[in-house]
């Protein structure tokens, strides 16, 4: 009997998305700006003032209408300063203005002060030629009332937050939580502060993942460790699905006898896809249980990095209705030789010295350790070699984040 082949990477992207398409959070709920960061606008966020609201000072220097130039030295009839409202412009006076400042009515123009002589008398003299407009920030010139100046679906960060508090706002409506049941499965974990089996390791995936759900601003429902027993596997899932948006586990997803997560799934579930043309990462599982999304993750360490950052991000940035979720790359020179052309993509972890990648030295999916030396990850596509100096596709950590 022959085995079916493995899901190329684009394809299970494509039929998590489509997925993530039809589970999009409806809800939303008011949040400070303190509190929103990390978030997903619910709304289009519409400017309800022109910024800068009236014309204002790009220097300091001295405001002046052109027309009263050619009577000059000049008086200083006022000194305006940001934060105070200015007088109109008397005939043949100018203003001492600061930056940021509104501009006095009848005035076309601002001359930096480095440009200006200022005269014993308290007169000044302008010794530059100058021209309308010069030195002033337009009103609107940034954005005008009705603009749309985010779209809904923007993930919020420190610059979306500060255009929202420009406008005037304390609060911002996002889109609720999605909510992740995050499952360990294994015999072998244990809890790190308990104390160790023989035969068992601490369970690092629960903490990684527990915190990068977190930073893409998820609920996470701590299901704990469940024992490879397809019995317990059902019920845990029964239990889960009442509350959950999302099922994430790791391990138990390949085909071994205890490897159960995987088989309740088949058997009572609709799984979607199983076993991708990737690596690490092969053996994942998506599927539902009942209603509710299940994403089964490998549980070699490594292996569960890859496919969360590269598969179950990107499902769970669009199930809060964000449209562009595929990470920033860009193109570096390979610091290595690779000779060995398989059939799967493969995820190097890399640092980059010199505008060159290079290798972490041991790349077993078991080992985590690498990820924090590594800057982030290179693409070796399928059936490929390469030598020193190829072009390859990297992934920055951080653009997984």
């Amino acid at each position: 009997m022959s085995r079916a082949p493995l899901m190329p990477v684009e394809d299970a992207l494509d039929q998590l998305l489509g997925m993530a398409n039809e589970q999009r959070l409806a809800d939303s709920e008011l949040l400070a700006l303190d509190d929103a960061r990390g978030r997903v606008l619910a709304s289009d966020l519409v400017a309800t003032l022109d910024l800068p609201p009236w014309p204002n000072s790009a220097m300091d220097g001295y405001a002046l209408n052109l027309a009263d130039l050619h009577r000059q030295p000049l008086k200083v009839s006022q000194k305006v300063y940001a934060g105070l409202a200015p007088d109109t412009l008397l005939p043949d006076t100018c203003a001492r203005i600061f930056t940021g400042a509104p501009l006095p009515p009848g005035a076309t123009c601002v001359e930096m002060q480095e440009n200006v002589e200022v005269l014993e008398d308290g007169r000044v003299r302008f010794l530059q030629p100058l021209k309308a407009g010069q030195n002033i920030r337009a009103q609107g010139q940034e954005n005008r009332v009705g603009d749309i100046l985010l779209r809904a679906g923007k993930r919020l960060g420190p610059f979306e937050l500060a255009v929202a508090a420009g406008q005037g706002l304390a609060q911002l409506h996002v889109v609720r939580r999605p909510r992740v049941a995050l499952l360990s499965t294994g015999d072998e974990l244990v809890e790190p502060g308990q104390p160790l089996r023989p035969g068992s390791i601490y369970n690092s995936n629960r903490v990684l993942l527990g915190h990068w759900l977190r930073e893409l601003g998820c609920e996470v429902i701590d299901a704990g460790i469940l024992p490879d027993r397809p019995a317990q596997t059902r019920l845990k899932l029964e239990q889960l699905q009442v509350s959950a948006d999302l099922i994430l586990t790791t391990g138990g997803v390949s085909a071994g006898d205890a490897d159960c997560l995987g088989q309740v799934l088949r058997e009572n579930g609709k799984p979607l896809l199983w076993k991708l043309a990737i690596k690490p990462g092969k053996p994942l599982t998506v599927g539902h249980f009942g209603t509710v999304p299940v994403i089964g993750l490998p549980g070699n360490p490594t292996s569960a990095l890859v496919t969360f950052g590269l598969l179950a991000r990107p499902y769970l940035l669009r199930v809060q209705g964000v449209e562009d979720v595929t990470p920033l790359s860009f193109t570096v020179n390979a610091g290595f030789d690779w000779h060995k052309a398989g059939s799967r993509r493969e995820y190097l972890r890399v640092k980059l010295e010199a505008g060159h990648a290079v290798l972490y030295p041991n790349q077993s999916s078991g080992v985590l350790l690498g990820a924090t030396w590594a800057d982030g990850l290179v693409e070796i596509p399928e059936h490929s070699t390469h030598n020193l100096g190829d072009p390859l596709r990297f992934i920055p950590f951080n653009e997984l984040s």
